[in-house]
């Protein structure tokens, strides 16, 4: 089945998402960078791009940037007074990705800021920082929960928040498992069953990545 999955993949990619040589540098420069080949894929990238033209966000918040693969994706989709606070902890990833960023020609609308993502996204609420139209979660799962806290804080009515890798094979359905990585996913299911402010849903998906997901939420008024 992984076969058809990546088949159709690049049927839709071929067709829908053309060649973008710019993107093409990107992940050569990851792999040459020796970063993990985690990033959404071509198709996952434009969805990406379309939600930020749909939400007509100006403001993007991005927790987990790795190479700034997702981050062009979402930032060619703002207006041209738009801006993207993206979150990486590693150092070296982060000096990757403004590498890349530069070279796409979007250094002027994104913004890398390096270090433990919980402490600033505590940093940016003592800023009294904007809040961000669309909030894209796709860092360490063990810490979705509190991530998704600090984006309820940092949105207005109408934010849409989106979360990445949530199925995880589907493994979530298993309540003792000893993977953080999922016991994270399944606590950040269950607080945003009991979170009254946003409405969510999410949606299984199969690919070139294999079986995943995401979820999909909007902050209420």
């Amino acid at each position: 089945m992984k076969q058809t999955w990546e088949q159709v993949d690049e049927y839709i990619t071929d067709l829908l998402c053309p060649n973008d040589p710019i993107l093409d540098d990107v992940l050569t420069a990851n792999r040459k960078a020796d970063l993990p080949e985690i990033d959404v894929t071509a198709n996952q990238g434009k969805l990406l791009q379309l939600l930020v033209q749909m939400k007509g966000a100006k403001r993007v918040l991005e927790i987990g940037t790795l190479g700034g693969y997702s981050t062009i994706w979402m930032a060619r989709g703002l207006p041209a007074d738009g801006q993207i606070i993206t979150l990486e902890l590693d150092p070296h990833h982060a000096e990757v990705a403004e590498a890349n960023i530069g070279h796409a020609g979007l250094g002027h609308m994104i913004q890398v800021r390096t270090g433990d993502a919980l402490l600033q996204l505590a940093r940016m609420k003592e800023e009294q920082i904007e809040p961000f139209d669309l909030i894209f979660i796709d860092a360490d799962k063990p810490n979705n929960p509190q991530y998704l806290s600090w984006s309820l804080q940092l949105s207005h009515p109408g934010t849409v928040i989106i979360g990445d890798n949530v199925i995880r094979e589907g493994e979530i359905t298993n309540k003792h498992s000893t993977d953080p990585r999922v016991q994270g996913v399944r606590q950040f299911y269950e607080m945003i069953a009991a979170e009254g402010s946003i409405s969510a849903t999410a949606i299984q998906t199969v690919g070139s990545k294999g079986y995943d997901g995401f979820m999909i939420g909007i902050v209420k008024g």
